[in-house]
Order: C-alpha cells, then sequence, then structure tokens
C-alpha cells in the first residue's frame, strides 16, 4: 500500500460561511472545508458551497486559537532549496493567517498574540518536504512503516508544527482522508549540496532538527524538565550521497526513497550527532549583570528526569559518549559537577580517570560504569578543558578529544546504505551517539560536532574507496569551501534560535584557524546576546510557548486586565527616564551656551551639573541593584526561578531608603502595581495566573 503524501497544491475558497480547501491536481479528493466562525473542520466529497477563490497555497502550516478568535495559518510562499534522493525539499518563506471572524475584532492581548507569532513565523528556519520524512534520520528510515502517511511517519520530538495540527490529526480518527492535508514541518537547518571528490559526484546534506520539547531561548529555558525533556536538544546528521543524479535543484520527484532511475547503484553514508543542555535542574537568572546568577537545584532531585532523558537518548541512539565542555574553574564548575555527579547516580559502580596537561590539572575526566547490568551502564562521559587546551587560538588542540575518543568512534561507526534498482541493502548502522555540551550547547558544541564530522566524512569516503587510505576531504578545495560554510551556517542557525545571534569561533570553522577579525566579531556578538538575552527574550520566549502549544491563551473573562500591561510600580518603570533625563542635562550642562561670565553664574552651572551628575549615578545603581526588574520576563509561561527572583528584587527594592516608600502603592489609574496581591501579602507575578500549560 503507497504512502499517503501532503497535496502539493492546495487552492482556497473562501465566504462568510466556510473556507474550503482542495487540490486542483486531485479533483476526486475530498475538499476540507473549515466551518466560519466556529472553526470546525470536516471533509467533504463534493462541497457546493458558494465563495471565491482566494489563492493557491503550497500547505497547511496548521490552526491556532488564540484569546477571540482562530485562525488558518497557510505557507503562501516556500523556496525549493534542493533534493533529497529525488524528493524535493523547500523552506517556508511567507505565511498568513486566516481569520474565523468574518468582521476583524481587535484587543490588544489578540494583537500581541498575532505579533509574536508573526515575528516567529518570520524568523524561524522550517523546511518541509511532500514526499520525505525530514524529521528522522536515514536509519530511522530504514525500519519506518512506508504504508503509514507521511505525517504518522515522523518523529514527534522535531514535528515543529504537531501542535497546531493537532486539529486536522484529531479529525483523522473518524475521517482518515483528511491526511493529504496535514504537512510536517521541521524547525532547524538545511542544507543541499551538489559537488565532487576526485572525480565522484555527490550529494551532501546537512540537517540539524530542533527538538520541539523545552524549546526557548537561552536564559530562560535550561537544563531538563520533569519529562526528561533536555532545553536546546538538537540532532545533527550529515548525509553522503554517492551515485544519485538527482541531487540539486535539478532532477526529478520520486516517491520512495529507495527509488531510482534504472538500476544505478545509489551508496548513501549518514552520521548522527546530539546536542542538549545538561540534564539537571539549573538555570542563569538574568539580572542586567553580564553573568547572570547560576542556580542548581539539588542534583538527588533530577535524577528522575535525567534517568527518563537517557532512556529515550539510548533506545533511540545506543550508547551514549557524554562530551562536556564547560569550564572546570569559576561558574561554569557547579555545572560540570552537577553532570558528573548525576552520571555517577545513574551507571552502574562508576569509575573514574583524569589526566592533566602542562595547562591544566584535569584536561579530561572520564567516568564509566564497571559492569553492564543495566540500561544506564551504556553512558560513557567525557570530560574536556576546550578554554584551557585551546587558549591562544590554538583551537587545532580540539583534536586531542578525537584520541580520547578512540575506540568509542571506531565502534560508532555509521550508517551506510546501498540502494540499487528497488532493493536497498544495509552495510552498517550507527551504533551509538556523541552527544556535546557546553553552558549553551553553541560556541563550543560547533566546533566539536564539525571536527567530528569531518573525521567521520573522512572515514567513510577512504572505506567506499573514493579516497585513498591517509587522503582527507580537505585537500579538494571545492568540497573544503562547501564543508566548511555548511556546517558554520548550521552553527549561525542554531544559536539564532536559542541565543539570538549567530554563533561565535565561526571563523576557525570556515577558516580552519582562530583570527583577529573573528575574535573582533565574537566580541559584538558577545554584546548583542547580552542586550537581545536582557531586553527581547521575553517576547521571544512567549512566541515558543505559543506556536507550540504549551501555553493556551484563555477564552474567558475577555473584559478582564489585560495579560501584556506592564504592571509594575509607576516608580520603577519611571527610573530609566529618569537616567535618560540626567544624561540629557548633563550633556546640556556642558554644550548649551552660558548666560554671564560672573562667578555666581559659573557656581550656579556647577551646581546643576554636579546635581544631575548626581541623579545618573543613583539612578546607574538602582537599575544594577534592582537588574531583575528590569529583565524582558516571558508573560506566558514564567520560569519559577524567574518569579522568585523577580519577587525578591521587588520586596528589597521596597526597602530602598529613596523611593522605597513609593513602591507598592497603587497607580494613578487606581490599580495595584504589578506582582502585589490584593491583600498586601505575596508578591507574585500577575500574568501567571492566564492560561494553562498544555501537556500532550
Amino acid at each position: 500500500m503507497a504512502a499517503v503524501n501532503p497535496f502539493r497544491d492546495i487552492n482556497i475558497t473562501a465566504a462568510p460561511t466556510h473556507y474550503i480547501f482542495r487540490s486542483p491536481s486531485s479533483p476526486n479528493a475530498p475538499a476540507l472545508v473549515v466551518n466560519r466562525p466556529s472553526g470546525d473542520v470536516k471533509m467533504v466529497d463534493s462541497p457546493m458551497m458558494g465563495g471565491k477563490r482566494v489563492t493557491s497555497i503550497a500547505g497547511i502550516l496548521g490552526m491556532i486559537r488564540l484569546r477571540l478568535d482562530k485562525y488558518i495559518i497557510i505557507i503562501t510562499k516556500a523556496k525549493l532549496i534542493g533534493r533529497i534522493r529525488g524528493h524535493t525539499v523547500y523552506k517556508i518563506e511567507a505565511t498568513e493567517f486566516l481569520p474565523m471572524q468574518e468582521r476583524a475584532l481587535h484587543d490588544p492581548d489578540e494583537d500581541t498574540y498575532l505579533a509574536l507569532l508573526r515575528a516567529h513565523l518570520r524568523t524561524a528556519p522550517m523546511y518541509f518536504s511532500y514526499s520525505f520524512d525530514l524529521t528522522n534520520t536515514f536509519q530511522r528510515q530504514v525500519v519506518a512503516n512506508r504504508s503509514l502517511p507521511l505525517w504518522q511517519q515522523t518523529d514527534e520530538r522535531f514535528f515543529w508544527n504537531r501542535y497546531i495540527q493537532s486539529d486536522l490529526i484529531d479529525l483523522r480518527s473518524s475521517q482518515p482522508n483528511v491526511d493529504p492535508y496535514i504537512l510536517p514541518v521541521i524547525f532547524g537547518y538545511l542544507k543541499i549540496s551538489t559537488t565532487k571528490i576526485k572525480n565522484t559526484p555527490l550529494t551532501f546534506v546537512l540537517i540539524t532538527r530542533k527538538c520541539r520539547h523545552r524549546a526557548g531561548t537561552r536564559y530562560l529555558t535550561r537544563g531538563v524538565d520533569e519529562a526528561g525533556n533536555a532545553a536546546n536538544f538538537n540532532e545533527t546528521e550529515q548525509v553522503v550521497v554517492i551515485g544519485d543524479s538527482s541531487g540539486g535543484l535539478g532532477g526529478y520527484d520520486q516517491s520512495t526513497i529507495g527509488g531510482n532511475r534504472g538500476s544505478e547503484s545509489v551508496q548513501v553514508l549518514s552520521y548522527v550527532q546530539t546536542r542538549g543542555s545538561v540534564p539537571v535542574y539549573w538555570a542563569e537568572v538574568n539580572n542586567l549583570s553580564y553573568t547572570p546568577k547560576l542556580q542548581i537545584r539539588g542534583v538527588d532531585t533530577a535524577a528522575k528526569a535525567a534517568r527518563a532523558h537517557f532512556d529515550e537518548q539510548i533506545r533511540l541512539y545506543g550508547d551514549n559518549y557524554m562530551v562536556n565542555l564547560v569550564n572546570q574553574k569559576g561558574r561554569e564548575e557547579r555545572v560540570k559537577a552537577a553532570y558528573e555527579q548525576i552520571v555517577k547516580i545513574l551507571v552502574s559502580a562508576p569509575v573514574e580517570s583524569k589526566q592533566a596537561s602542562e595547562n591544566t590539572l584535569e584536561r579530561f575526566r572520564e567516568i564509566e560504569p564497571t559492569t553492564k547490568e543495566q540500561k544506564m551502564d551504556r553512558l560513557h562521559y567525557i570530560y574536556f578543558d576546550f578554554h584551557h587546551e585551546c587558549r591562544g587560538l590554538r583551537w587545532d588542540r580540539a583534536l586531542l578529544l578525537l584520541d580520547r575518543l578512540g575506540s568509542g568512534l571506531v565502534e560508532q561507526k555509521y550508517f551506510h546504505s546501498v540502494d540499487g534498482g528497488a532493493t536497498s541493502n544495509v552495510q552498517c548502522y550507527q551504533q551509538s551517539v556523541v552527544r556535546t555540551n557546553c553552558m549553551d550547547c553553541l560556541d563550543r558544541t560547533n566546533v566539536i560536532q564539525s571536527m567530528l564530522a569531518r573525521y567521520t566524512l573522512n572515514r567513510q569516503l577512504v572505506d567506499i574507496g573514493v579516497l585513498a587510505p591517509g587522503e582527507t576531504a580537505e585537500a579538494y578545495t571545492n568540497f573544503e569551501f562547501m564543508f566548511r560554510n555548511a556546517w558554520a551556517d548550521n552553527a549561525d542557525v542554531v544559536s539564532r534560535a536559542y541565543s539570538g545571534t549567530g554563533a561565535l569561533k565561526t571563523d576557525f570553522t570556515r577558516t580552519g584557524k582562530r583570527t583577529k577579525a573573528g575574535a573582533l566579531a565574537d566580541l559584538s556578538n558577545s554584546i548583542t546576546r547580552y542586550f537581545r538575552n536582557n531586553f527581547a527574550d521575553g517576547p521571544r520566549q512567549d512566541a515558543y510557548d505559543l506556536f507550540l502549544g504549551n501555553y493556551l491563551p484563555s477564552t474567558n473573562n475577555i473584559s478582564s486586565t489585560l495579560l501584556f500591561v506592564d504592571r509594575r510600580p509607576i516608580v520603577v518603570q519611571s527610573i530609566p527616564y529618569i537616567l535618560y533625563a540626567a544624561l540629557f542635562m548633563e550633556f546640556a550642562a556642558f554644550v548649551l551656551p552660558r548666560q554671564g561670565e560672573g562667578t555666581g553664574g559659573q557656581i550656579t552651572m556647577r551646581v546643576f551639573a554636579l546635581f544631575w551628575l548626581a541623579v545618573a549615578v543613583w539612578a546607574v545603581m538602582f537599575l544594577k541593584e534592582y537588574g531583575m526588574l528590569y529583565v524582558s520576563w516571558p508573560k506566558l509561561n514564567v520560569p519559577a526561578h524567574a518569579s522568585e527572583s523577580y519577587n525578591e528584587a521587588l520586596n528589597r527594592a521596597k526597602k530602598d531608603v529613596i523611593v522605597g516608600k513609593w513602591i507598592g502603592y497603587t497607580s494613578a489609574a487606581g490599580h495595584h502595581s504589578r506582582g502585589e496581591s490584593l491583600g498586601g501579602g505575596n508578591i507574585r507575578l500577575m500574568h501567571l495566573e492566564e492560561g494553562k500549560k498544555r501537556i500532550e
């Protein structure tokens, strides 16, 4: 039985009472009808309803209910980026919202919800294919049930629009013919390049899939949740296809992975790595300092969540080689110690070993189980002191890690299949995975992942005879240029999704060496990250939670207090403006023309300048002391550490000698200050009561 793939072409007919979606290339297929204004969906064989054809679209991204209305999100523009084994792959370029209400309803919160979603869709790198499962690795696809509809073959972790497709998925239980309208999408990076090494043409594919569980921004989403989902978890697959003429933007379409023209032999070589936050309960709390305050809850309490995390990782990938790159000194040392403690809790009879160097007392530390009594004994912990070993722009010393992994990398192998005609023969399976992390799972992680990918690629090409023993792909300029830039672009995309800027240290990935220009670019990115993470990440986190269904807008009490209104005390809100005014006055004292030359005038001007200087200094000190009151926190699902930190800072601000007595009083409009309950007791964030978490 052939799989049911999504429609490649869909026309929309709009009327005051309904929307109709149907594929002109499949005129006998049932149409999808969405009733207005209820948003109810149904399949109709021959809809005889009036309306006007609006447009042709690339697909339906999903449906989402907000505070006042329900919306259909459609893909209005998609860019062809290449073909994988003949299957076309697209990147989403533009989307549009179709409301259920005939007349537009306006509400400040509704408008904010829509703005958040539009910003997410405008910046999110999302990809899809009508006939190829982008959510699964080539190795997992070997055991997939090809008779199932494409969306049912997906790995739910990477089915990014799974929540907003839930209306259609729920309809499927009673009307299976809705399958062609369900289009799975991934969030991440996808690069397809046709090139050659020596005289062997090949297609190079690099895919990074971002997990939809515990997705969020850098300082607002850390560690692991109670279900075992790690923050910033990404799966990266590097694929080389040899003997396939369908790669690139040319070629042809086919409906099955194993299919190809004639009996030509096609070889597929794949290598998978993962990254994810250290799987314990920890957080970094923004307070306007360059280095946020680090919090680690009891490691023992995270054992159950960490076990759930690695249980899934072992089930999916086999043995896990956990490469930890955080610093062994300073603030990061606590995260390192927590990781090592959780590993020792999970594995049986752990044994530790470490190696020193001329730079540090601990270049490597390894934790291995002494027995194989349980599933967790397939965990292998390797700590590498990246900063000390690679300081002074000596990033080539990261190769020391390859030697340390040694037999683990050899035994890990890789996926290799040979397809000929209608047959597919798997030559080799990848037996394990390297799970890399640093503090953010971004910059240091990118360097190590690209290094491991290069090592495995050379090994693959030697094994199949494209390269001779001792040769490397680096000797071939065109391929090397493409390889380096693909991995550097991948690093930038993963970093932007989490930190808001491109990755650091990509000059090494692009050129193979660390440069002073790259160091200056890193400084610029670091400064930009500081401002984004403190003053812009709240809305970005809200957009993640809204799109992924982690927050459900309440449709009750529409006239109640608005969710996105700033409810901080007026005095607290005014401090930045006082600082701006003081700086302006100080500037004016030096540049504006002065009246009179007498001693009295000079003294007056000096007093004026000193007064505003004192005001500016006081405002800066207030912002520094109570910085948590000025961080852009999310308004939908506020992390517990953010709520606690805000409350603590507000309580301290109430005791401030100068303005404390004005904090906590009602504002001029008569509303209580943000965070203060009506009873005047416990301080809390008002918007914590809005909405609820969706647990799938």
